[in-house]
């Protein structure tokens, strides 16, 4: 199941019911999971590890060292989760040394022509459709979907369930469950359709649509919303998410 034209290093560990294609170069301090498919034209370079039954297509770059001045030849990684699928051309950079890896989750689908850069970390179930570009340390929370020719700054964090839209710049925090669109972008709704194909009930979706309304629609500034969301839902695990998250961002969450 290996092309006689592929060239592995000797040194990679590949693991059972592994094909890989013709015109493949792997390289040595390589890990790939069994049953995972590696078309033709991939390149694969030190530092990657790849898990089971995943699927990547031809002109794939994955464990190129960074874009990034700072980063000395530091031993890094790449890893990506079981299942996940990485299409034609895209790039994910290995980490630094200031987390040490860039991480995509399992289950992902990751589209055509995507750019993921060094100290990336992605959950699982994360769609990035054509062209979306990551800068550097930029965090995705499970079930994040970020639609076609969008940018996203170094150092944002999206929360989960989060559906940004399409040529979306994405320069502050996104925080959980919501849709987000426009320029500059900003605040569209919560993502309903999206909590209830996850299997979110009814109540816990109308439970986050007056959480956002306090945050986005009371005229309130976020400092304030969060003091009433913590009066008014102490100890509910989803206000606990969306006020962790706010605790954590660095870079501010994005406005109605």
């Amino acid at each position: 199941m290996i092309s006689p034209l592929a060239s592995i290093h000797p040194d990679a560990c590949i693991g059972a019911e592994v094909e890989i294609g013709p015109f493949t170069t792997i390289s040595a301090d390589v890990e790939i999971g069994e049953g995972s498919w590696i078309g033709p034209n991939v390149t694969i370079m030190d530092g990657a590890r790849i898990g089971s039954n995943c699927r990547i297509f031809p002109g794939a770059v994955i464990s190129a060292i960074p874009q990034d001045l700072k980063f000395q030849g530091e031993r890094t990684t790449v890893e990506i989760g079981d299942r996940s699928t990485i299409r034609e051309c895209v790039t994910i950079n290995r980490g630094t040394k200031a987390y040490g890896k860039t991480v995509v989750g399992k289950d992902c689908l990751i589209m055509a022509y995507v750019h993921i850069a060094h100290d990336c970390i992605l959950g699982n179930h994360v769609i990035l459709v054509n062209s979306v570009a990551l800068a550097g340390h930029v965090e995705i929370g499970d079930y994040g979907i970020i639609s076609g020719l969008s940018a996203v700054h170094q150092f944002v964090k999206i929360g989960a369930h989060v559906m940004i839209g399409g040529g979306a710049m994405v320069r502050k925090d996104v925080p959980p469950f919501i849709l987000a669109a426009g320029e500059p972008l900003a605040y569209a709704g919560v993502n309903s359709v999206g909590l209830k194909r996850r299997n979110f009930s009814q109540e816990d979706i109308h439970e986050i649509q007056t959480l956002y309304r306090t945050m986005y629609q009371s005229g309130m500034n976020i400092s304030q919303a969060v003091n009433q969301i913590k009066e008014t839902h102490p100890n509910r695990p989803l206000a606990d998410s969306i006020l962790s998250f706010i605790e954590q961002s660095d870079r501010g969450l994005i406005r109605k």
